[in-house]
C-alpha cells in the first residue's frame, strides 16, 4: 500500500558556503530537512527543522521548487526553500538525535562530499554561483 510523506528542506547560503548536516553512522551530507508535522505548513516545518538540526533561526526568502519522488512504498513530496540566517549559532536541538555534524561547506568541499540525495547535487551546486554578496 502506498503511503505519503511530505517534507521541507532549506537551502541556506552565507559567504558562498552552504549549510549542511551529517547524520550519525553515515558519511553522507544533506541540507537541513524533515517531515511536516500535523498542523504545520511546509514553511513552518522548514524553519523548525533548521532550528532543530543546526541551531540557526531563519527567514524564508522564497519557495524554490517542489520535488516529487516515489521512494520504496512512499509517495514523497519535498518543498525546497531558499532561507537566510537571522540568528543563532551551530548547536544541536535535534529531538531525534540523528545529527552528528553541522558544517558550512564551500564549493570545493561540496563537490567532493557524498550526499544523502545525490539527485540534488546539480540544483545545490547552482546556488554557489547564484549567491549575491
Amino acid at each position: 500500500m502506498l503511503k505519503f510523506w511530505n517534507g521541507a528542506a532549506a537551502i541556506i547560503m552565507s559567504d558562498n558556503k552552504l549549510l549542511m548536516a551529517r547524520g550519525k553512522g553515515t558519511s553522507s551530507w544533506s541540507i537541513p530537512s524533515g517531515g511536516i508535522e500535523d498542523g504545520e505548513t511546509a514553511e513552518e516545518a522548514c524553519i523548525r527543522e533548521v532550528w532543530e538540526e543546526t541551531g540557526y533561526r531563519v527567514d524564508i526568502s522564497k519557495l524554490l521548487h517542489i520535488k516529487k519522488a516515489l521512494i520504496e512504498n512512499y509517495n514523497v513530496t519535498t518543498s525546497y526553500f531558499l532561507c537566510k540566517v537571522i540568528d543563532g549559532h551551530i548547536a544541536y536541538h535535534d529531538p531525534d538525535e540523528i545529527i552528528e555534524e553541522i558544517s558550512w561547506k564551500t564549493f570545493e568541499d561540496f563537490k567532493n562530499i557524498q550526499l544523502d540525495y545525490p539527485k540534488d547535487r546539480e540544483m545545490l551546486l547552482s546556488h554557489f554561483n547564484n549567491e549575491k554578496h
